[in-house]
């Protein structure tokens, strides 16, 4: 479907969200007016800085996010083990079909499903797919990317590949900021999953911060009714 079609198709997801959140930061900036963190003649565009501080206050004093326990931190960690996991290497190659301005991208998805279909059935001419169709400069050397940690990768790219066993073509493909990657994974080096007590700021962060974001939809929640 072209880009031309696509526009008369009505609002799409973006358009949507888009309107959801001028509606929300609407709602917002009228909760701020009523509380008289800001002047209710102020517009939206007069005074970016001082609208955000206003909102920004407005959150601090109305969300009253819950502080998590030991024990609810302990729990966390032991079922979310994967994701404190340091140390953890791969030895990949891949294949990736760029998204770049004027490419249809679904025509160029279908492309690479195709091939990664026929390589998950034998991944023996994986090199030399690499090399023919690869819009990545490791094409010229069948992919190979060497060996990687996950802080070399863009981090969608890392998330896809990293915290699992898998070895082979992955069954699916790898997107990325950069576009469609089939990925091989042919070595893994497992990291090691450090002590509770090494990490428990970090789990306490992640605690809060989810406990926040938790507060924060029921409050806007309550808003825009």
């Amino acid at each position: 479907m072209g880009r031309e079609a696509r526009r008369d198709s009505g609002p799409s997801a973006q358009d949507r969200a888009d309107e959801s959140e001028a509606e929300l930061v609407a709602a917002l900036r009228q909760q701020a007016v009523a509380r008289g963190l800001l002047p209710a003649g102020l517009g939206a565009d007069d005074d970016p800085e001082a609208v955000h501080a206003a909102l920004e206050s407005l959150l601090a004093a109305e969300l009253q996010p819950a502080v998590a326990g030991e024990d609810e931190c302990r729990r966390y960690y032991e079922a979310h083990r994967q994701e404190f996991v340091v140390g953890e290497r791969l030895l990949a190659r891949h294949i990736l079909f760029a998204v770049t301005p004027g490419v249809p991208v679904d025509a160029l998805r279908t492309k690479a499903e195709q091939v990664l279909l026929r390589l998950r059935g034998d991944s023996s001419g994986f090199a030399g797919q690499a090399r023919e169709l690869s819009n990545c400069p490791s094409g010229g050397a069948g992919g190979a990317l060497g060996w990687l940690d996950a802080a070399e990768c863009a981090p969608e790219f890392a998330q896809a590949i990293f915290g699992r066993d898998t070895l082979g073509v992955l069954p699916q493909l790898v997107l990325s900021r950069h576009g469609f990657h089939i990925v091989e994974v042919l070595e893994r080096a497992p990291g090691e999953v450090p002590a509770y007590a090494e990490v428990r700021e970090r789990v306490a962060a992640i605690m809060a911060r989810r406990a926040y974001i938790n507060e924060a939809r029921r409050y806007l929640t309550s808003v825009v009714r």
